[in-house]
């Protein structure tokens, strides 16, 4: 009894099913209207999916068919690949079958309680067309959403191969239409560029890692104040090159590096490149931004997960030649260059000292000690040099700059 009246709701509203789709389409335009104030082709495709699924629907009904063995129709699993290509969420695609749903029904409910009038059986009614279209719907959605998946990643796949191989041979000088390559890449070449190289550290069991990194890249180029979106490009499964467009050709780059360190996941790094304008300053942020990386990586964990070219520019040079540095590192700071708590408390307080200015009470304050404790840990150090420090004292400053970036890499075991 409950199935055959279903059956009958279902055929009437089978008269009208253009009807209901014209309807699905005005919700839309009310809920999502950025589906329907579309490309003509696409929303032709929209409404074609309204009226089939519409259709599958009322057949499933009609005809008693189990609604979990029902598949998509053609132009609901079409619509979803368009969607994928555009960029369109899929929370949009699954909230509009969840309107759909509920549109339907109230159409179905208000038919039945014209035609239906014990309310027992109404309720009845009521109550399995609920859960088959619930059951059809959530059938559905699971292939259209797969359909989306699939092609978002088949589409993102090509369109990052095409502009990866474009920046590739933007950072490698060949010769390129400028003009053109804005308009391929989606972002301007003759701007002001901060280049960043974020990665996932190696053991990283992350399965979605590049669209993670391209939201953090997004947010972060938001909260930074860029000019626009900024140019993505995947270098490979858990590593990606970015440029962040800046109207101010020397924006604050260390509000950057408080940024990414605030919003960013422990798991992430970052390496970031100084603020370069045109062609020629694209190349030389990432390249900045690729020394930086270098250095992070051979420090390890002793190194901050965020680092700026402008504070470790002299120290990732080195980083290239890392047996020379400890080498060097040696040779400038003596028995200060040993990996025991003792030379790295004495590093750590001069290294302050210098860079304050050779202020006690200054250093003091940043290390958060008695001037008296500086000054017997900056007397040590002098003895353990040999030497005053103010003798060869840039040579020092960078050595002990060497120690506190790349730690144990540059110092030896003695």
């Amino acid at each position: 009894m409950i199935a055959e009246e279903a059956a009958k709701i279902a055929a009437d509203l089978s008269t009208r099913t253009d009807d209901l789709t014209v309807e699905l389409v005005a919700v839309y335009e009310r809920e999502l209207p950025h589906l329907v104030h579309d490309d003509e082709r696409v929303v032709s495709l929209l409404a074609a999916s309204v009226y089939q699924n519409i259709d599958t629907c009322l057949r499933i009904f009609q005809h008693g068919i189990d609604p979990a063995r029902a598949d998509a129709p053609a132009a609901a699993i079409e619509y979803a690949r368009r969607l994928a290509q555009r960029g369109t969420p899929v929370i949009d695609l699954i909230r509009a079958y969840q309107l759909g749903q509920t549109t339907i029904l109230d159409y179905a409910l208000a038919e039945g309680t014209r035609n239906i009038s014990d309310a027992e059986l109404l309720g009845a009614v009521g109550r399995y067309a609920m859960a088959t279209t619930f059951t059809f719907i959530d059938r559905v959605t699971q292939q259209v959403v797969t359909a989306y998946e699939e092609e978002r990643d088949r589409w993102l796949l090509n369109r990052n191969a095409v502009r990866a191989a474009r920046v590739r041979s933007l950072l490698e000088g060949h010769p390129a239409d400028v003009d053109a390559s804005d308009t391929a890449l989606g972002y301007r070449l003759r701007g002001n560029h901060v280049g960043v190289i974020a990665w996932h550290e190696a053991d990283s069991s992350a399965t979605d890692a590049l669209a993670r990194l391209e939201a953090l890249t997004i947010d972060l180029a938001q909260k930074f104040g860029a000019t626009g979106r900024p140019l993505f490009v995947p270098c490979d499964e858990s590593s990606a090159w970015a440029w962040l467009p800046v109207d101010d050709p020397a924006p604050a780059v260390h509000d950057l590096v408080d940024l990414a360190v605030e919003h960013s996941d422990p798991d992430v790094r970052l390496a970031i490149g100084e603020p370069n304008a045109g062609v020629a300053g694209f190349r030389r942020t990432h390249r900045q931004a690729l020394r930086v990386q270098a250095l992070r990586v051979a420090a390890g964990e002793h190194c901050d997960r965020v680092l700026a070219f402008a504070d470790v520019g002299a120290v990732a040079l080195m980083a290239g030649d890392l047996d020379a540095a400890r080498m060097w590192v040696a040779d400038t700071l003596g028995e200060m260059a040993s990996e025991g708590p003792h030379a790295r408390r004495l590093r750590e307080t001069l290294r302050v000292f210098l860079a304050t200015g050779s202020s006690y009470t200054a250093a003091a304050a940043q290390l958060t000690m008695h001037k008296n404790s500086v000054q017997y840990r900056v007397q040590k150090a002098q003895e353990m040099l040999g030497r005053p420090v103010v003798d060869n004292r840039l040579d020092l400053e960078l050595a002990l700059a060497l120690c506190h970036w790349l730690g144990p890499a540059v110092l030896t075991n003695s």
